[in-house]
């Protein structure tokens, strides 16, 4: 698959072929007693059971397996504190090939240890997007390595938009589908998907209150990059891209934002009702509605559970 074009349908199920071997079709749970206490009927569909613990594998793999021979020669490389950086080790290693990660010297632990057991081969820099961005440079000049950006690339969004799809094709009859917003891969993924897929299910993004740009960006129709954002969802932290602004623009009906008190009560929640582990950028979706942000009473409500990588050592509740 080229990387020049917004995917289509078939860019969509092509990824979804790509990648099935590699990754899990994740399941979809609910709780009776949520759904109570909300006032919805609310599917969860699970990506922190996804390989590495996330959605990103979905992206890392569809990239990764859609290089060239001449591409795959020098690996890939990638900056991340995250998720995004166990996926992109662990897509490369299943290739044979080497990944370069770019890491902040403030990364957490377990994240820096899951990319280290995928073989990824890691540069700490200073953590700003200067740093970061230098830091990637001068690796590509030193190795010729490919990158795989976070979000910014349309085979990462063609691929994050196959959970979508397997959420409609399992659930078609959702009125409204979420998910967490921070660069908006998973956000413009999904809001393809369901516009070819199921058009008349709504799209609603969530974000935190103090790392706003998405929703800022949004009702302005106007880029506002992310400033000092502080917020303890650390998967929402980035600003958009300029692949992923346009298909937000276009296809994603409405972009919402939660108080951190509101994430860490979502999360403890989810938690408790559902038995699962989520990292909190997962438990944004959830707390709007408790916020009450937008109309889904009687509705029948997907959330897409982004991730479930958290130091467990600091569990905010």
């Amino acid at each position: 698959m080229d990387n020049l074009t917004e995917p289509d349908i078939d860019t969509i199920n092509q990824a979804h072929n790509r990648i099935k071997n590699y990754i899990h079709r994740t399941p979809i749970h609910s709780s009776q007693l949520l759904n109570k206490i909300i006032g919805a009927e609310i599917y969860f569909k699970c990506e922190n059971f996804q390989k590495v613990g996330a959605f990103k594998s979905r992206g890392a793999v569809n990239a990764v397996y859609s290089l060239s021979e001449d591409q795959l020669k020098y690996g890939v490389c990638t900056h991340s504190s995250g998720n995004h950086a166990q996926a992109l080790a662990r897509a490369a290693k299943l290739r044979n090939i080497k990944a370069f990660i770019v890491m902040p010297e403030n990364s957490p632990i377990v994240k820096v240890d899951a990319v280290k057991q995928y073989s990824g081969e890691i540069t700490f820099c200073k953590p700003t997007l200067e740093a970061r961005e230098n830091t990637i440079k001068e690796i590509i000049k030193k190795t010729k390595a490919t990158e795989i950006h976070p979000y910014n690339d349309y085979r990462i969004i063609a691929g994050q938009a196959t959970a979508a799809k397997e959420f409609i094709e399992d659930r078609p009859e959702l009125d409204i589908i979420m998910v967490p917003v921070g660069g908006g891969g998973l956000l413009s993924g999904t809001a393809l998907a369901i516009r070819f897929l199921s058009p008349k299910t709504r799209v609603i993004a969530a974000e935190p209150e103090n790392a706003n740009d998405a929703y800022r960006s949004f009702n302005a129709k106007k880029f506002y990059p992310s400033i000092e954002p502080k917020t303890i969802a650390d998967g929402l932290l980035t600003s958009l891209g300029t692949l992923t602004f346009p298909i937000i623009i276009k296809y994603v009906d409405q972009i919402v934002t939660v108080s951190e008190p509101t994430i860490i009560e979502a999360m403890k929640l989810i938690w408790e009702r559902l038995k699962i582990i989520i990292e909190p950028s997962s438990a944004v979706p959830l707390a709007s509605m408790m916020e009450n942000k937008f109309d889904f009473q009687n509705k029948k409500i997907g959330i897409i559970i982004s991730g479930g990588n958290i130091d467990l050592n600091k569990v905010p509740f």
